[in-house]
């Protein structure tokens, strides 16, 4: 780093460059910057930098290579890892930037690389489109799509990164880089599931999709019926459209109006099936769950942007994830995962999630770094909580699922649904060819591995 007075001068002059501002220990408003998502991160950077275009962007990057300091991007900050932040460094902040902007008739919108899901789903309704979106509005775009993106739509629309047009990024030495099909193909090729390893990424331009009409039921049933919810959730994904996709979920019984009190605080089996189509459409697949005796019940007719805002977790939390992806889900693997559910921590936010695959995933494109994407099933542990004292037995729990599940794992993993979890990882969830096909990309744009507060790949 440079000498004080030198750092002193270097900091005023990007205060006075940026149209945002870069806030440092001691001014106000700084703990409040520096909070992510995920409760458990404490980390205090020397400057962060709010910036409010891309030319912001472009200067902080450059000041933090001038001044010798690591760079941490932030974007939406759900990163578990918390690894939109670092300890000393710089942290370029995109939250500022979060215009959304909606192109109909070419069927396209272009999101600034600070924009969270909900954005996006309120920008793209009123046309009656979406984009493949994350399961909660607060997830922030940029770092979704990126890191290969799976949602409510997914299995008819395919992985969200599957339709990213085009990125615009700021790279390691400051440089305006545009990638798409036709410019920078290897680049564009690299940010389909390799991240933010190659620079920043200050819009992308995503196809959209029509969503004229979206349904969804959710059940709630006496852990009892497990075995059987499961096995009916099953039929209805592997025999039903590509429109259905939802999920199998364990978890306490929260306090919201819709739940039966002898419920709250209480181990609770929830199905979930999301339709996009009519309400008519989603009561004949999801009729088998319905006939089952059940204890509380939402089913109907829902606009996706609202569904998108309603299992949003608050921020503040305790959180630790982890995934495994499943060659099948046969009878044995059900019971494996209804009896993982007996020790799930109770009461706090922790849920024990199976989520389908299939339809559009697995169709669709498969020369991108996505080993994932044949994968039938995926279980996602994700545990949250408020107490510290709760730690151990929520992150004990979380490596207990992966170990019970992993006889039918296929070795792949979706890396936004992980933390950090070493290198061995990073390589399983884009691939071992792949990894080496990235590092070489990793090596033009980022030859001093600027970029590795992330699922790094280090230069070739």
């Amino acid at each position: 780093m440079a000498s004080p007075t030198k750092a002193g001068a270097a900091l005023s002059a990007l205060r006075e460059d940026l149209a945002g501002e870069a806030i440092t220990p001691g001014d106000p408003g700084y703990d409040e910057a520096r909070t992510v998502h995920n409760g458990m991160i404490d980390r205090r950077p020397a400057v962060i930098a709010q910036c409010a275009n891309e030319t912001d962007v472009v200067r902080t990057v450059r000041f933090a290579r001038d001044q010798e300091l690591p760079i941490a991007v932030r974007g939406g900050g759900h990163s578990v890892a918390g690894m939109a932040l670092n300890d000393g460094g710089v942290v370029v902040d995109l939250r500022r930037m979060h215009q959304v902007t909606v192109r109909p008739q070419d069927r396209a919108v272009r999101v600034q690389g600070g924009a969270l899901m909900s954005h996006l789903d309120r920008a793209t309704e009123p046309y009656g489109l979406a984009a493949v979106g994350g399961r909660v509005s607060t997830t922030g775009v940029g770092g979704f799509v990126l890191g290969g993106g799976t949602g409510w739509l997914d299995r008819l629309y395919g992985l969200a990164s599957d339709s990213l047009l085009d990125v615009e990024l700021v790279t390691a030495d400051g440089s305006r880089v545009h990638a798409s099909a036709e410019e920078n193909p290897e680049l564009f090729w690299a940010l389909h599931g390799g991240g933010g390893n190659f620079g920043v990424a200050t819009a992308l331009t995503l196809r959209a999709h029509e969503l004229p009409a979206f349904a969804v039921a959710l059940l709630l049933y006496l852990p009892a019926y497990g075995p059987e919810v499961l096995r009916i959730f099953r039929q209805i994904m592997e025999s039903g459209p590509d429109e259905a996709s939802g999920g199998v979920l364990y978890m306490t019984g929260p306090p919201e109006e819709f739940v039966p009190e002898h419920l709250v605080g209480k181990l609770v089996c929830a199905a979930l099936v999301t339709y996009a189509g009519s309400e008519a459409g989603l009561r004949g697949l999801a009729d088998p769950l319905l006939a089952l005796p059940h204890e509380a019940e939402i089913a109907g007719a829902m606009p996706y942007a609202d569904f998108q805002c309603m299992l949003d977790d608050p921020p503040g939390l305790r959180n630790y994830w982890s995934a495994e992806y499943l060659s099948g889900a046969p009878d044995d693997f059900l019971d494996a995962f209804g009896a993982l559910a007996d020790t799930l921590p109770v009461p706090t936010g922790t849920q024990h999630v199976l989520f389908p695959q299939g339809g559009a995933i697995a169709a669709g494109p498969h020369e991108f770094p996505m080993p994932y994407r044949d994968a039938p099933w995926a279980v996602h542990p994700f545990s949250t909580w408020e107490d510290p004292a709760d730690d151990e037995r929520c992150l004990r729990w979380v490596r207990d699922v992966r170990a019970g599940v992993r006889p039918w794992s296929t070795g792949a993993v979706y890396l936004n649904f992980i933390g950090d979890e070493g290198a061995d990882r990073v390589v399983a969830g884009i691939g071992a060819e792949n990894t080496r096909r990235l590092a070489e990309v990793k090596r033009r744009y980022d030859p001093d591995n600027v970029f590795r507060f992330n699922h790094n790949i280090k230069p070739a």
